[in-house]
């Protein structure tokens, strides 16, 4: 087939049905099926995409350069408008039960497009005015603030004031997530290689997680936002449940397994509101699950193996640092060992909150498939404000939704950016929702405390059946 053929829309709706991985980028028809397994961001973020013209979700992510070999997978052009599809990935079956995706737009067909086109044009302005450029000048002050945080710990390990050492332990991962986050989007250097490098060194050497799996899981949230079957940031059972689908066992497209509603999910999730911090205060021993599960299984693209021997060596070199010469040698007793280790991952509490805070209040339905991307990413995301003088302490972070927008932008520029995005919401009619860090905390108490209602409802309504037992008895109404 020709690159410059012309497709009409069943041309490519046939490519489609018979599993071919067709992504639309402006006008050109992209067939992914080769590139798939080797593309960097996870082959799943690519499924998420298939029938869609992602030409919004491509921008978002992926450099002029990355574009430009993108053309070596076209094979046509759209000679017509094109109406996405819901990807197959994304599709309830028989099999699997999968929240569906209502078709249902907010908006008409014309509003849409003009809110596309004004997001565009919103995005040209944003790099006019250089707020994609990084300032490594900020950097410079991060990594001083760093390494005077982690010589506070030494010293205080030294000290022998080990549970206060943990503390400022703590504090370190806290400040390091940041850096990691960033390398992780391409928004220190805008280089994949460079930016790749920093990010493995910094999670995986330094943090003992995993980059690759981040990424895997983080492309995938940001493309699917709070979806309950689809987006891995929201799938917590049976700890936490934002909605009430969870209560349907629903697949997880991400895991590629149901999740449960178990009875130990029926038993956390009634008290989830009063569990909810708790539950944070473990999140780091969760992400090391996760990390380990991704490196053991292999779970990366087949392109950059050497990725996999490099965190590896990654986690050898934390568990040797930390858990060898900081723990084994530094702390006299097990006991003490213990209480650094608990200590030091549970200050780090405050980072599972807020990247939560930001989305476990908001919307979790599923809209038709041409939803315009800023509409779905202000739909599902809300910022945290805050005084200038903090935004070392949340690292730039609380501005999720813009974050959401434009996930290359450098995070020290989201607080600029956030003005720009007030402003251009206004002009096309989208709600921003930003609201201060205690509303932000009662907004998500209040929604885990409704679903906690629901699940203990749902409860109270499976014992009156079972305790009357009208179904035994052959007197089940329909």
């Amino acid at each position: 087939m020709a690159k410059n053929s012309l497709l009409s829309p069943s041309d490519v709706e046939t490519l489609v049905e018979n599993g071919h991985m067709i992504v639309i980028l402006g006008k050109l028809v992209l067939k992914l099926d080769a590139w798939i397994h080797y593309h960097p961001g996870g082959e799943k973020s690519i499924q998420h995409l298939v029938g869609k013209d992602a030409t919004d979700e491509i921008n978002a992510f992926h450099s002029a350069a990355a574009k430009e070999k993108m053309v070596r997978f076209q094979i046509g052009i759209l000679e017509q408008k094109w109406s996405n599809l819901i990807p197959p990935i994304q599709q309830a079956g028989k099999e699997h039960n999968i929240q569906e995706t209502s078709d249902n737009s907010t908006l008409p067909e014309k509003d849409l497009d003009m809110m596309t086109k004004s997001f565009r044009e919103f995005i040209d302005t944003l790099e006019r005015e250089g707020l994609f450029d990084c300032n490594y000048w900020s950097y410079f002050t991060e990594v001083i603030r760093i390494v005077l945080i982690f010589t506070l710990m030494l010293f205080l390990l030294l000290a022998g004031w080990y549970c206060t050492s943990a503390v400022v332990m703590g504090c370190f991962w806290h400040q390091l997530v940041f850096v990691a986050h960033d390398a992780g989007h391409m928004g220190i250097t805008h280089s994949y290689h460079i930016d790749t490098m920093i990010g493995m060194i910094v999670a995986n050497h330094i943090g003992g997680l995993s980059l690759g799996w981040w990424k895997r899981s983080h492309n995938i949230h940001h493309l699917v936002t709070n979806s309950p079957s689809h987006d891995p940031d929201i799938e917590h059972l049976p700890f936490l449940a934002i909605s009430p689908s969870f209560f349907k066992s629903l697949y997880s497209t991400y895991y590629d397994k149901v999740m449960p509603y178990t009875k130990l999910a029926q038993v956390f999730i009634p008290y989830q509101a009063w569990l909810y911090y708790f539950f944070l205060s473990f999140g780091r021993f969760n992400l090391y699950v996760l990390s380990w599960d991704y490196i053991f299984h292999d779970l990366g693209p087949r392109s950059n193996k050497w990725h996999r021997l490099f965190e590896i060596s990654g986690h050898v070199f934390f568990w040797t640092w930390f858990g060898y010469f900081l723990l084994y040698l530094s702390i006299p007793t097990w006991s003490l060992r213990i209480a650094f280790i608990m200590i030091s991952h549970m200050v780090t509490m405050p980072l599972h909150c807020q990247f939560t805070l930001s989305h476990f209040a908001m919307a979790t339905t599923r809209t038709g498939p041409n939803e315009p991307w800023p509409q779905q990413q202000l739909r599902t995301t809300m910022d945290v404000d805050c005084p200038t003088w903090l935004d070392w302490f949340h690292g730039g972070l609380q501005f999720q939704a813009v974050h959401h927008l434009f996930p290359r932008m450098p995070r020290h520029n989201l607080r600029k950016a956030s003005g720009y995005v007030r402003e251009w919401s206004k002009s096309v009619d989208l709600k921003y929702e930003i609201y201060g860090f205690q509303e932000c905390n009662g907004r998500v108490l209040g929604r885990l405390a409704e679903v906690a209602r629901q699940a203990r409802f749902l409860n109270e309504c499976q014992r009156h059946i079972i305790d009357k037992a009208d179904f035994v008895r052959g007197e089940w109404e329909y």
